[in-house]
């Protein structure tokens, strides 16, 4: 069993050394997919001796779909930069890897230890966070959508025991412009398909999406991190219905 790890990339020179790092010798080949970084990612990607491969950006989907059949392996471990293996996570993918059969499953669903401002997140609607990172490359793709994408295979699905590191946060700014991103990538699709944007959308949903984080999921747990979280969460929901009429309005 071959396996081609797959890291897509843009402007990751702070993380990518960490999450390539932590495949050790895991893959059997390294394929970065480069939207046009212009700090040292690529620098740091040929220092992995990884293949450099590069698209300009629509979304994380079809940035993926299109790297996934250059892949020389069948096997696809595909990561985020800012994610990483942990040490139980590399010696779990080792054994499978060692294995003299191929596993019957098209894929593994990985769940993830999220971290935020420098602290482990274990509530605010972040616990149970999962993703299929390790799947067979003619059996899986992508669903087509501007966020928050899945793997939508044909085959079976299985669960590893280990949890994946994963560590979006950069800094206050750059976290509030991957939301302002997030939620107008959104906008663009609710605008296509949901009706009137009405108070209900404005006030009442963002309302109850801080309530659903920081009570109901246990945000306040989690402390200040878990206020924060809950915050960003209603903040996202408000910006992508009023980033849905915006867009509206330039329609007419």
């Amino acid at each position: 069993m071959k396996i081609t790890l797959i890291v897509p990339t843009y402007n990751e020179e702070k993380v990518l050394d960490r999450c390539i790092g932590s495949t050790k010798d895991l893959a059997d080949e390294i394929l970065v997919v480069d939207s046009f970084s212009t700090d040292n990612t690529l620098e740091i990607a040929k220092s992995h001796g990884a293949r450099i491969i590069q698209r300009k950006y629509e979304n994380s989907a079809s940035q993926k779909n299109w790297a996934i059949p250059q892949a020389s392996f069948s096997w696809i471990l595909l990561l985020d930069a800012d994610e990483w293996l942990t040490q139980k996570l590399y010696e779990e993918l080792k054994q499978i890897k060692a294995q003299d059969c191929e596993p019957i499953e098209s894929g593994f669903w990985i769940y993830r230890s999220n971290h935020f401002m420098g602290k482990r997140v274990r509530y605010s609607g972040w616990q149970g966070d999962k993703v299929v990172r390790l799947f067979k490359k003619e059996d899986c793709s992508y669903k087509i959508q501007s966020v928050h994408s899945e793997i939508i295979t044909s085959g079976k699905l299985s669960f590893l025991r280990s949890s994946l590191n994963h560590d979006t946060y950069k800094g206050i700014s750059a976290w509030e412009e991957k939301l302002e991103r997030c939620a107008q990538w959104q906008a663009q699709d609710y605008s296509q398909k949901m009706g009137k944007v009405t108070l209900f959308h404005i006030l009442i949903k963002p309302a109850f999406r801080f309530f659903k984080h920081y009570i109901l999921s246990g945000g306040f747990l989690d402390g200040y991190i878990g206020f924060r979280i809950s915050k960003y969460a209603a903040w996202s929901v408000w910006l992508r219905y009023k980033k849905v009429i915006k867009i509206r309005s330039n329609r007419e």
